[in-house]
């Protein structure tokens, strides 16, 4: 088990660079978290949500995402309420609930699902949440899991942010005896400069604690898919920027990784109005709140700087959440989000309305043919869908994409918009899409007697395949950092053993 003596410190991707390397040695490993809060959502192959990391980490082993990788999901809609998402279906009943109350209904399926992983799988990498000495909160996600599959812990530590140290000590300190003996070794994270320079600091906590230091991970540059909505800011760089909307909820905003990811382009994720000069394009990501997040943009006056670039022939472009706020006006008759209909950007001619069935599957979009993407005309791009609206278009709006014959997207001039998440990942649609940004930029450039040339090489980055190669560096960087002759010993793949857990486990 990964846990951290924080949010932040590095457990998801550490995690799956185990994952990584371990698949990569021919065992079948499976990833596990008890529960996730995060409004960046993946689906699995049954419809069910679970946690972005959760996903990763399954790819990472080589294996399709279960909802039993991730039985717990909480999907905040504001500071003090969330959606509950229990083995990949929303739970109004739980959501209801006090959050101390919640985890006594909890703790079965959490138990049940690692039960069922921990039979299928030769290795089972757990991560926790937050940290193990949060002693506020009830635990159904950190040493409570620990126990159930009596696993040794590796507790990870953010050196970048300065404390490690202290925050090691301090975790360790405040732990029970019993659970103090679980953890097998510490971890540094995130590192830059000379690991010389760290002693004798690791040989003063084990003298102190009796818990050695299994690994000093450097600071790693990846193009991996993050949860935290927190860590975004400019990605890529180059001529060419393309502004992404920073929604007080934004969700899914790892669909705009691929196009940050081309050479030659930037992604700006902003949230004024005065950040949108410069942009070649903007996109509206998906939302856990559409309604409050469009009203958020009526009031900071960027829905007129939106409305504006439209006008001028800027591309526009709503994902999810984003697509629906393109139109007319988005109503909630139930309440879903807090009520009441909001007026839209008046983009597109289409008008949507939250209704509390809510789709969530894998699927493909269809292009129809209409512009912007008329060569992609009857080709589909892969990806998922999960959105409470049913969105209508009216004549001024053509049909861009369907998903099993239904509308799912429309278009009007440079604003399009569809309920696709991941289409960004379809080389061939992100090629398209750049080719024309790159086109019209260049006509600009020429209008202005300038050269008329721009650096992007659009659909030049194979998505799929730049993913799994950047989880080879991760699991290679992983690799050479930590100590796996002690790690495979505690995991039981050789005779070694923790040194000063007290724990363990023969090979």
């Amino acid at each position: 088990m990964v846990q951290g003596t924080s949010s932040g410190a590095g457990k998801s991707l550490l995690a799956a660079g185990l994952c990584r390397v371990y698949a990569r040695r021919g065992l079948r490993v499976l990833p596990f978290k008890a529960q996730n809060m995060s409004n960046n959502a993946a689906v699995t192959a049954c419809g069910g949500e679970i946690g972005r990391a959760q996903a990763l980490q399954a790819r990472a082993a080589r294996v399709q995402p279960r909802v039993e990788m991730n039985p717990v999901l909480l999907k905040p809609l504001a500071d003090d309420r969330s959606d509950v998402i229990v083995l990949g279906r929303r739970d109004p009943a739980l959501a209801a609930l006090p959050w101390r109350e919640r985890g006594a209904h909890l703790w079965s399926t959490v138990a049940a699902s690692l039960a069922t992983l921990r039979g299928e799988a030769d290795l089972v990498v757990i991560e926790g949440a937050g940290s193990p000495a949060e002693i506020n909160l009830p635990d159904v996600v950190n040493m409570r899991v620990a126990r159930e599959a009596d696993a040794p812990v590796l507790l990870v530590a953010d050196i970048d942010r300065g404390g490690a140290f202290a925050a090691l000590y301090g975790t360790w300190a405040l732990l029970p005896e019993g659970d103090r003996a679980r953890i097998a070794g510490f971890v540094l994270n995130k590192f830059r400069g000379d690991a010389s320079l760290l002693a004798p600091a690791p040989q003063i906590l084990r003298e102190r604690t009796g818990i050695p230091t299994l690994g000093v991970v450097p600071w790693l540059r990846l193009d991996l898919p993050d949860e935290d909505a927190a860590s975004l800011g400019d990605r890529g760089a180059g001529a060419l920027t393309i502004a992404a909307i920073r929604l007080p909820h934004v969700s899914n905003f790892d669909d705009l990784d691929p196009l940050a990811a081309e050479p030659g382009l930037r992604v700006r994720w902003i949230d004024s109005v005065d950040a949108l000069d410069g942009c070649a394009a903007v996109v509206i990501p998906g939302t856990r709140n559409t309604t409050a997040d469009l009203r958020w943009l009526w009031d900071t006056g960027l829905a007129a700087g939106l409305r504006a670039l439209a006008a001028g022939g800027v591309p526009i472009v709503g994902l999810c959440g984003g697509y629906q706020m393109l139109g007319a006006s988005v109503a909630d008759p139930l309440g879903l989000e807090g009520g009441g209909e909001v007026p839209g950007l008046g983009l597109l001619d289409v008008r949507t309305e939250l209704r509390e069935a809510k789709s969530t599957r894998r699927t493909a979009g269809r292009w129809t043919g209409a512009a912007p993407f008329a060569a992609l005309g009857g080709s589909d791009s892969p990806g998922y869908e999960i959105h409470h609206g049913r969105t209508t278009l009216g004549p001024d709006a053509m049909v861009l994409m369907e998903i099993d014959g239904e509308p799912a997207g429309g278009a009007s001039g440079s604003v399009w918009g569809c309920y696709l998440h991941g289409v960004f990942g379809d080389d061939s649609l992100r090629g398209a899409w750049l080719h024309q940004l790159r086109a019209s930029v260049d006509g600009a450039s020429t209008a202005d007697g300038s050269s008329g040339t721009n650096s992007v090489d659009a659909g030049g980055l194979r998505w799929d395949a730049h993913i799994d190669r950047e989880l080879d560096l991760l699991a290679d960087a992983v690799e050479a950092a930590l100590e796996f002759d002690v790690i495979d010993g505690l995991i039981g793949l050789g005779a070694g053993a923790a040194v000063g857990s007290g724990l363990r486990v023969e090979g």
